[in-house]
């Protein structure tokens, strides 16, 4: 199910031309989600799909009857009856690939479905829903003052090739953590293992330099923003590589044990889309996040702060839903209409191209993980599965304990 080094390279070289602007790779990203945008929303049901799920008050397996009262309007309800409906509607939904699904609410109590050959303990390339944990691990390293969102790249990368009069001389942290550093060129070698880490993120600055956007004004979703980002917590750290930096966190979290940044190699990750996690790796990671293990007030504040409201969208994958979303550090705020008017955003999310798409719904207080890895440009089919179910899980987590 998972592909090597090589395979990860052979995938991207197919899927972008050596040979073609940045404009042009966005114009087929855009081609590839519209495509699947029909299929990804219908969510047809299907006969004869099988799944296993299980439900656990504090992240063990139980199938207790558990019922309770209601606070969404129903007067009442049973716990274990909308479990069962959950399993019936999973089990149904056409789908293109085999899946976990995972959500958990305040009291810890955790629902857990699994289709097919995919378990929550199943190995995924992360896509990008690596961007998320890659802006939650620099943003701690700014908290325990090694950085600040106002450091630029100049300041902590010597060989930082950004000339002092060029626009782009201006990004700082900031503006990497939000994809509005003004970085659109992304040159091959982010996705070449061979590559040297540092000497692939001077050719990012190269390949810019020229480009005249003005950090903070737009946005532009790609994996330059992170790669430059994560050079510069390298060199605050005074560590040789990002490996060590996620070394510390995990230490320090007790999160992703099992985890990687190994894509395309481990000697030059993709901190945008790069690691393997598994699904109960990532479902712990929000869990913690939500309950402010991870991030002091302040850390969490910057975390979940609007950075685009006054920017432009240059580029953006959710175009491909129809919808308007606007960024954070490391994930999205949805809003379900064709222009954003969801101030404050309810959910932040990082999905990621293969269709997984993990999420925090701030509004009902509940996280959860869609954990899958279809092929290259499904991310709306996992953002469809995941609201074909979503009623039923809203209605769950308002039910009694």
């Amino acid at each position: 199910m998972h592909t090597s080094t090589r395979s990860q390279l052979s995938a991207f070289l197919s899927f972008h031309s050596a040979n073609v602007s940045r404009t042009a790779i966005a114009q087929k990203r855009r081609k590839v989600l519209t495509t699947m945008l029909g299929a990804g929303l219908s969510a047809i049901m299907c006969s004869a799909c099988g799944g296993s799920s299980s439900a656990s008050p504090n992240s063990s397996a139980s199938n207790s009857n558990v019922s309770g009262v209601a606070t969404g309007g129903v007067s009442s309800c049973s716990v274990q009856q909308l479990e069962a409906d959950m399993n019936n509607q999973l089990a149904q939904l056409s789908t293109d690939t085999d899946f976990s699904f995972a959500v958990e609410r305040d009291d810890g109590r955790r629902y857990v479905y699994q289709r097919g050959s995919s378990r929550m303990q199943t190995l995924y390339e992360s896509a990008s829903t690596s961007k998320l944990v890659s802006a939650v691990i620099i943003l701690r390293l700014v908290e325990q003052g090694y950085l600040k969102l106002e450091d630029k790249p100049q300041d902590r990368i010597s060989t930082w090739p950004i000339a002092a009069g060029s626009s782009l001389a201006a990004m700082n942290l900031a503006n990497l953590l939000s994809f509005t550093s003004g970085l659109t060129e992304e040159p091959l070698c982010i996705n070449a293992g061979f590559m040297n880490f540092e000497s692939c993120v001077n050719t990012i600055a190269n390949a810019n330099a020229n480009n005249q956007m003005l950090p903070g004004t737009g946005f532009y979703y790609a994996s330059t923003h992170l790669q430059v980002a994560g050079l510069m917590a390298i060199k605050a750290r005074g560590v040789a590589s990002w490996q060590e930096v996620f070394s510390e966190f995990k230490q320090q979290t007790g999160l992703f044990k099992n985890a990687t940044y190994d894509l395309p190699s481990l000697s030059n990750p993709r901190l945008a889309g790069g690691m393997h996690w598994t699904g109960d790796e990532y479902l712990d990671f929000l869990s913690a996040l939500k309950k402010g293990k991870l991030l002091n007030p302040n850390s969490m504040a910057q975390l979940l702060t609007d950075r685009t409201a006054a920017a432009k969208l240059v580029y953006s994958p959710a175009a491909a839903l129809g919808e308007v979303w606007h960024y954070g550090f490391g994930s999205w705020h949805e809003c379900q209409s064709s222009s954003f008017n969801c101030s404050p955003a309810a959910r932040i999310s990082s999905p990621g191209a293969y269709g997984a798409y993990p999420f925090w719904d701030r509004n009902k207080s509940y996280v959860g993980i869609l954990a899958r890895q279809g092929s290259l440009g499904t991310f709306t089919q996992g953002v469809a599965l995941e609201r074909a179910i979503r009623p039923k899980v809203e209605a769950w987590v308002a039910c009694g304990t």
